[in-house]
């Protein structure tokens, strides 16, 4: 679903978790009120460990402390840090805990990655409680202050009180929770708006980057580690290119948590490239992050733009539309361009047959997958 487009926001991109991890760190510590934190992947190890850490400091400050973790996201979390969150009276609740009787509702999973400090300010992005954040993924958060905050907290509290949602935590403990964000006026202030999806239910994040691909003039840049886009996106890409618009995606390359869905999205390489889409794969290590330039509106947040977001999962994304912060996204880009190997239409006709039959086989498989209700 669409918020509401709101001035007087302040947003600053922090890329890679050596920015992005201190700087969440640093507002848990100074919380003085509360601490909203909504993740997917959550799994004991050094980064967890920091942050439950953080986390029952706060508390034992005063500070209303609501967890949300995703059931299945959260299995590497191991049963003593549950219990030292409970213990320091933290309140833990789990979404959509995996159940043998309701095998279907298994596959929808809460993929949003939420941290709303006192009402006042927020981060939203690809990342998780798991080391490989701080230590071998290449990933991107955006910090977010203003009026967008309201939406971010009512989206917080819609499903932690959902009856999907079970554990310790109380269902009304997020109804006390206060925003306090306040406007940003002059030069920083920034336009900008939440957008949300559930499954195949609410789908606004597609239909807003559909809407932006068909109406974008100069640039659309996609970055997405996996990349198994549904027909409608790749005409409207295959469009834009043809128009003119400088069509680029950014793709993790050979280094990638699932090698089979990198195979399944290839297959759509060569009708891409033939359209005049160029396709730069990265290559230093894995690329986990999710966001989009259009001009100068930029979305970033947990949605891939892969079968399994837009179709089951819950997604949320912060959109931006101010041509500095564009300007920011888009040097991150050229960044990561230059880390990347372009395919060229006359390389991709060279694969070899291993390769095409990779394709082929994980593209059959996707296609089944993605029959699945």
């Amino acid at each position: 679903m669409l918020g509401m487009w709101r001035s007087g926001n302040r947003f600053t991109l922090l890329p890679e978790g050596a920015r992005f991890l201190p700087s969440m760190l640093e507002a848990v510590e100074s919380a003085r009120h509360s601490i909203l934190l909504e993740l997917y992947l959550a799994e004991s190890g050094h980064l967890s460990r920091v942050l439950i850490d953080a986390l029952c400091g706060a508390r034992r400050r005063g500070v209303t402390v609501l967890v949300l973790l995703d059931g299945f996201g959260s299995l590497g979390l191991e049963e003593a840090d549950r219990q030292r969150m409970i213990e320091a009276d933290i309140q833990l609740r789990i979404y959509n805990p995996l159940s043998w009787w309701r095998l279907g509702r298994n596959l929808t999973r809460d993929h949003r990655k939420l941290l709303v400090v006192d009402g006042e300010v927020g981060f939203t992005g690809g990342f998780g409680a798991v080391d490989v954040f701080a230590e071998a993924w290449s990933e991107v958060a955006i910090r977010i202050e203003g009026p967008c905050i309201s939406d971010w907290v009512r989206l917080f509290a819609r499903v932690w009180d959902s009856a999907a949602s079970r554990g310790h935590g109380s269902r009304l403990a997020v109804r006390s929770i206060n925003v306090r964000a306040c406007r940003v006026e002059g030069y920083l202030s920034m336009r900008g708006r939440v957008v949300w999806g559930h499954g195949f239910r609410y789908q606004a994040i597609r239909h807003s980057l559909q809407h932006q691909a068909s109406s974008s003039r100069k640039r659309l840049w996609i970055c997405t580690p996996y990349f198994v886009p549904t027909f409608s996106m790749r005409r409207r890409l295959k469009r834009a290119a043809r128009r003119g618009v400088d069509v680029r995606l950014l793709i993790a390359g050979q280094y990638h948590d699932h090698p089979g869905v990198r195979s399944a999205g290839q297959r759509f390489y060569a009708g891409l490239l033939k359209a005049g889409v160029r396709i730069h794969e990265f290559q230093p290590r894995f690329l986990h992050a999710k966001f989009s330039l259009a001009d100068d509106w930029v979305t970033l947040g947990s949605c891939n733009f892969d079968h399994w977001s837009l179709q089951w999962n819950l997604e949320a994304n912060q959109e931006v539309q101010d041509h500095r912060f564009a300007a920011d996204v888009a040097t991150l880009f050229e960044h990561h361009f230059a880390h990347s190997v372009e395919i060229t239409q006359a390389a991709w006709q060279r694969r070899p047959l291993m390769q095409r039959c990779r394709e082929w086989g994980y593209g059959t498989l996707d296609s089944l997958v993605t029959r699945l209700r």
